[in-house]
């Protein structure tokens, strides 16, 4: 297999499951040594070691709270210790908030922690990674949007005013940080059966796992796209596209991975 990041660092936030798993464990295949930034260290260092035996290559892993300007700093700074650079920050950690409360019943404080781990945890991850990635001027930051940033009324309102606010501090970073060669983008996906699903779903992760199928049926029956089910091993490979060398002149990109579904929602 042609390792598509091979010789490239990546520090991927959330990556201890779902979707920054996948990335994580793909990354890795192709060659990248992969820093796992996550508030669960437990599963961290698991995740971690577990895909450094399956392929070979270096990954390791650093707590993280994305929200906490320290912690986002001190996992940045690690990779480059660990390292000697940062080639890719991909700023995946993300939480959905409260289920579809009414308007009147949503309060500040729920509103205000989507806000800071969604927007405020990409700003920061996008800060601390251009700190050391504009000396060297090369690099290339992918943030983690939602297919609601192209769709409305199927997500709680606080979760997607925080993916369209992601979707724009993407593309002003991209403005900024083009002069210094760093390349950013957005990826927004569809519906995937995640463990941050299930909380936002109210499910606990071990009844998740025995709805995975369901759920991934679910999302398949609503969406545009028939005979296939959006996995987080399909969002990572969007992913490794954006950050590989293949991408090289993509920046400002919000790239939709749902199967046509805000185009059939348009319609």
């Amino acid at each position: 297999m042609a390792r598509r990041l091979q010789g490239k660092v990546a520090l991927i936030t959330g990556g201890a499951r779902g979707i920054g798993a996948a990335a994580a464990r793909l990354f890795s295949q192709h060659g990248a040594k992969v820093v796992i930034a996550d508030i669960r260290s437990d599963l961290g260092r698991s995740v971690s070691n577990q895909i450094q035996l399956e392929s070979g290559h270096p990954v390791s892993y650093v707590q993280c709270d994305v929200a906490s300007d320290s912690d986002m700093q001190n996992a940045v700074d690690a990779a480059v210790s660990t390292y000697g650079k940062l080639d890719i920050m991909y700023s995946n950690a993300g939480i959905a908030g409260e289920r579809f409360d009414p308007l009147a019943k949503i309060k500040k404080e729920a509103f205000g922690k989507v806000f800071d781990v969604n927007v405020y945890g990409s700003f920061l991850a996008a800060k601390h990674a251009a700190r050391v990635m504009v000396p060297r001027k090369s690099g290339t930051i992918l943030l983690t949007g939602s297919a609601v940033t192209a769709s409305y009324g199927t997500t709680p309102h606080m979760y997607s005013a925080s993916k369209h606010a992601v979707v724009g501090l993407a593309k002003n970073l991209c403005v900024e940080l083009g002069e210094f060669g760093i390349r950013v983008n957005c990826i927004s996906s569809f519906g995937t059966p995640t463990p941050m699903g299930s909380e936002s779903m109210g499910l606990d992760e071990k009844t998740l796992e025995e709805m995975f199928t369901t759920i991934g049926n679910m999302f398949s029956a609503v969406g545009n796209l028939k005979g296939v089910v959006l996995k987080p091993e399909d969002v990572a490979e969007a992913a490794l596209n954006l950050v590989s060398d293949e991408s090289k002149y993509l920046s400002g990109l919000n790239l939709l991975v749902d199967g046509g579904y805000c185009l059939k929602s348009a319609y």
